[in-house]
């Protein structure tokens, strides 16, 4: 968020949580992109804040972590002192989590995987009514088919992501057998190290797909310690991830810090991938 923006987050974050009761002395700025996550002291929540038009965003992500924390999942847990819901103030939508202090050591491959592993086997056990991963691509593939939503994104490149998009989206929901609810983003940045073991957040991106979808977002060591990946189709899956980011940084009110450094990374990360998968 822009100053002025995260400001008046911050203190709606603020507000929301001394009107229920928690005692809120600071805040701290924990993350600052489309949505923040402030940490409140002494209370100690963890507050997520997001722009009131993703209001229906954070009542699923608040309804996916109740359901697995309710079977003892590996995800981050709302905070237990007050009730499990999305407030809405200042035109922000507001939720608290637990605040987990975090752990400094590099979580391992073999327990990233182990960690996904159980958390795919606990998504198994819900029943949810989550899109389709092709609805997200379809969303980001009309952000960079509509030259009014992407105006700076090359034709070139706006040709690339189109197809990119389009192709892989339909030759990796073809194979539909292997699809099941995933975390949707459980790249590195999702995923805490705490002293209860690793507990993934941002349950908001939650949808139905092939393992390998989410498995193409994690460390490339990963895949190696999880029981039968297609590593052929992780490869698949990482290039469209990557058609995907690059999607959403040319969006024109995209808000995410440094966004002109990573519209370059973005593009230079889909074509490496797609040479990988023989696609370039």
């Amino acid at each position: 968020m822009e100053p002025l923006e995260l400001r008046r987050a911050v203190e709606a974050g603020r507000a929301t949580a001394s009107e229920l009761g928690l005692q809120v002395d600071d805040v701290v700025v924990i993350h600052n992109s489309d949505r923040v996550a402030l940490r409140l002291v002494p209370c100690d929540v963890l507050v997520r804040v997001a722009p009131s038009g993703h209001l229906a965003d954070s009542e699923f992500e608040v309804e996916v972590a109740r359901r697995l924390t309710d079977i003892d999942a590996p995800v981050a847990e709302l905070d237990p002192r007050v009730e499990p819901r999305v407030h809405v103030r200042d035109d922000f939508a507001i939720s608290l989590w637990t605040y987990y202090e975090p752990v400094g050591t590099e979580i391992a491959p073999a327990d990233y995987a182990d960690v996904l592993l159980r958390q795919h086997a606990a998504l198994r056990r819900i029943d949810l009514d989550a899109p389709h991963f092709t609805d997200r691509v379809a969303v980001a593939q009309g952000e960079v088919s509509d030259r009014e939503k992407s105006p700076e994104l090359p034709d070139s490149d706006r040709e690339l992501l189109i197809d990119t998009l389009g192709g892989l989206s339909a030759a990796i929901s073809a194979e539909n057998a292997r699809d099941q609810l995933l975390h949707g983003e459980p790249h590195p940045g999702n995923l805490l190290n705490t002293r209860r073991g690793p507990l993934f957040i941002d349950l908001a991106t939650c949808c139905r797909g092939p393992i390998e979808f989410d498995l193409a977002l994690t460390p490339e060591e990963v895949a190696k310690h999880y029981a039968g990946a297609d590593h052929d189709l992780i490869h698949r899956c990482r290039a469209l991830n990557w058609a995907m980011f690059s999607a959403w940084r040319w969006r024109r009110d995209d808000q995410m810090p440094d966004r002109g450094h990573l519209r370059v990374e973005g593009l230079n990360h889909v074509r490496a991938a797609l040479e990988r998968c023989g696609l370039g």
